[in-house]
C-alpha cells in the first residue's frame, strides 16, 4: 500500500451509506465497531484484509459468485446500489453489500460493464487491470434487522459481521463499501 494512500484519514460514513436506502441506519441492523481479534475465525479471514471481497468470498466458499444489484440510486457523479453475491454452485447469498462510487475516476469500458448490473465489481476492476487499492476502515459486529435478514437467509437479531473500506481507483477515493458476510 502507498504511504500517500495509508495515511488518508477512514472517509467511509456507514451511517451516509446505509441513508441511502433506508431512513434509518436501525432498518438494516444493529452496528457495534469490532476490533479484528474479537471476530470469530471465520469473519476475520473473510472481512479483516486488505483484498476485494468477490475474491475472498470466492475462495471461502470454493465457488464463483453473481451480483444481484436490488436497488440503484444515481446522479450526476455518483452511482450507489444495494446488492448481494450469490454462489453460482447453489444460488445461496454469501454477502450483503452498499457500493457507492464515482464514475469520473473509472475509465468508460469499465463504468459502462459495472453500471450494466451483471459482473461483481471487483472482478470488473480486475479484469481490467484498474490501478486499485482497497482500504480496510472498520469491522463491525451487526444485528440483523429483518431486510438484512432477508437477504442473507438468516433470522432477524442473528448475528454477522462486516467491514466499511475504501476503494482507491488510480490514488483517487473512487469507492466505498459496505461488505456483510454469512460463514
Amino acid at each position: 500500500m502507498t504511504s500517500e494512500i495509508a495515511n488518508l484519514p477512514p472517509s467511509v460514513d456507514l451511517h451516509a451509506l446505509i441513508a441511502l436506502f433506508y431512513d434509518r441506519s436501525e432498518e438494516l441492523g444493529e452496528f457495534t465497531q469490532q476490533p479484528a481479534e474479537a471476530l470469530p475465525p471465520a469473519y476475520q479471514q473473510l472481512l479483516a484484509h486488505h483484498a476485494h471481497m468477490t475474491v475472498t468470498v470466492e475462495r471461502f466458499h470454493n465457488s464463483l459468485v453473481d451480483v444481484h444489484v436490488h436497488r440503484t440510486d444515481t446522479d450526476e457523479n455518483r452511482y450507489a446500489r444495494e446488492i448481494t453475491l450469490a454462489r453460482q454452485s447453489d444460488g445461496e447469498v454469501v454477502q450483503y453489500g452498499i457500493v457507492r462510487l464515482n464514475h469520473e475516476y473509472l475509465e468508460p469500458q469499465v463504468w459502462k460493464e459495472i453500471a450494466s448490473e451483471e459482473i461483481p465489481l471487483g472482478r470488473v476492476l480486475i479484469q481490467h487491470n484498474v490501478l486499485r487499492e482497497v482500504v480496510l476502515e472498520k469491522l463491525w459486529r451487526v444485528k440483523c434487522a429483518p431486510p438484512l435478514a432477508r437477504f442473507l437467509n438468516v433470522s432477524p437479531g442473528d448475528i454477522v459481521y462486516g467491514r466499511t473500506a475504501m476503494i482507491f481507483c488510480n490514488k483517487e477515493p473512487a469507492i466505498e463499501l459496505l461488505e456483510i458476510v454469512v460463514a
